[in-house]
């Protein structure tokens, strides 16, 4: 599930939840919901998230394994 994606790559990255929150603008509290599947992301914040890890949507949804974005 891309919920998954998105821990590992924060994770992959040493980062903490509150990193990432601080990122989106938003509470840890409630960036940890969205890790969980308690409250869905906004497509701006995967969006943001993607950009962020210089990775595709398609890989966060798991639509493609590959991480690296064509250029």
């Amino acid at each position: 599930m891309y919920l998954k994606r998105l821990r590992d790559l924060r994770e992959d990255n040493d980062l903490k939840q509150s990193d990432i929150a601080k990122l989106l603008g938003i509470q840890q509290t409630v960036y940890s919901r969205y890790e969980r599947g308690a409250q869905n992301i906004p497509l701006e914040h995967l969006i943001k998230l993607a950009d962020y890890f210089g990775v595709s949507t398609d890989y966060i949804f798991e639509r493609t394994d590959k991480q690296e974005l064509n250029k």
